[in-house]
């Protein structure tokens, strides 16, 4: 169908590039040439009619064409209509063939579902009889068990409150202790001797020493420091527990009560500073005291609160001469002590220990003459055995010759004598 098409446009355009042609040679000769200008007419007359020609011929080919077409479409559509009939029906075929394999498959699955379930049924019930059984054996064993642990468990409770009654009664005698002035004290001091008694050698430090001569007051501790001659220079030791102030400012902070919190820290400085004053003048008295006592702060939460308001340490120090401590600080400061106490002991044995290493190197130097003498003595005992072997070597000698029968040796070679032997 595209052929014919091709043809007729190919000769329409050979035609038309003959034409033009033949006008460009005819353009080139002079207008008179009545030859030239039959040639053109006939030429245009023969194209005009092939052109016309052609029409004919690409409207009959056209007409074919389109002819073709609308057989071909008719054509297609048939084949396409039985084919859709044909698919129609093998669609309606595999729809009933699956209806039926699917009613099959159906049976067979309901007849097995319900083989499966009967024989379910049957182990069901098989299982269920022997978990009855099994549980309630093991349900007796259970809660014989879970009776006997419950009766431990309660024994063990009731252990437990008896104890707890008891810490309960110990931590109302120690707030019994706390809240009472004079058991706080002795709750200081039964901590401060705890800390010398670790610390501190029995001879380094005493209890209720009266420090001031010819004074009533003792102070609960002191350390025994070396002075002039036999008497001790005391060094003053006293526990103090301000709780209720303490407490009261740790309310206030806990409550975030700034005015609160300040006004109890305001009197928390106030006791230590009383306590200060009071230790200097009951227990300080140069010389027969060092120039300062300690207050000892039992414990370090108080400690630290007394460090963390600015200045306070320092005017305790320069004003009544009282050093801060609490538990830590006050066991670093013994440690100290007692490094001095050893270092002291130490200088004061010095000049005995010259004396014995004095003594030491007198007799050194004896020994050295002692070891001259010795090793002189070995020398001729080394001499001596020397000499004794070459005698021994000269009788094996002899005593070879006798074995073997030697004839009689001159009279120079004869044997050595006892005394030669010993000489």
């Amino acid at each position: 169908m595209t052929d014919p098409y091709l043809f007729a446009i190919a000769g329409l355009c050979a035609l038309v590039a003959l034409l033009i042609i033949v006008l460009i040679f005819v353009s080139r000769r002079p207008a008179s040439d009545e030859l030239a200008h039959q040639l053109i007419l006939q030429s245009r007359q023969d194209v005009q009619m092939q052109i016309g020609q052609l029409r004919e011929e690409l409207q009959s080919l056209q007409n074919q064409s389109n002819q073709t077409l609308v057989n071909a479409v008719a054509r297609m559509g048939e084949q396409q209509t039985q084919s859709l009939a044909d698919i129609d029906k093998r669609i309606l075929q595999i729809s009933q063939n699956n209806e039926k394999r699917l009613d099959a498959v159906n049976q067979s699955l309901a007849h097995g579902l319900a083989n499966l379930q009967t024989s379910n049924e049957k182990k069901l019930d098989q299982m269920r009889q022997v978990v009855d059984e099994k549980l309630h054996a093991t349900l007796e064993k259970r809660l014989g068990e879970s009776f006997r642990q419950v009766s431990q468990h309660l024994e063990a409770v009731q252990r437990g409150l008896g104890e707890m009654q008891s810490l309960a009664n110990g931590v109302g005698d120690l707030k019994r202790v706390l809240t009472n002035v004079k058991s706080r004290g002795t709750w200081g001091e039964v901590q401060l001797e705890a800390l010398l008694d670790d610390v501190m050698t029995p001879e380094q430090f005493d209890k209720n020493v009266a420090t001031r001569p010819n004074s009533q007051q003792r102070v609960e501790f002191a350390l025994r420091l070396p002075g002039h001659g036999d008497a001790p220079v005391w060094l003053p030791i006293d526990a103090k527990f301000p709780q209720e102030d303490y407490l009261r400012m740790q309310a206030a902070i806990e409550e975030a009560d700034a005015g609160a919190v300040n006004k109890a820290r305001a009197s928390l400085l106030k006791s230590i500073r009383e306590f200060a004053k009071d230790i200097t003048s009951k227990y300080v008295e140069p010389p027969h005291t060092t120039d300062f006592a300690i207050m000892f702060l039992p414990t370090e939460g108080l400690y630290a609160e007394i460090l963390r308001s600015p200045g306070v340490v320092e005017s305790l120090q320069t004003d009544y001469r009282i050093v801060i401590a609490g538990p830590v600080t006050l066991t670093a400061i013994l440690n100290s002590l007692r490094i001095g106490f050893k270092t002291l002991a130490i200088e004061q044995r010095t000049s005995e220990v010259w004396q014995v290493l004095a003594g030491v190197k007198s007799e050194f130097g004896k020994f050295a003459d002692i070891l001259e003498k010795v090793k002189k003595q070995l020398n001729t005992a080394s001499n001596t055995l020397e000499q004794t072997g070459v005698r021994t070597r000269a009788m094996e000698r002899r005593l070879h010759e006798v074995e073997t029968f030697s004839e009689p040796v001159a009279e120079d070679d004869q044997l050595f004598s006892v005394d030669e032997i010993i000489e």
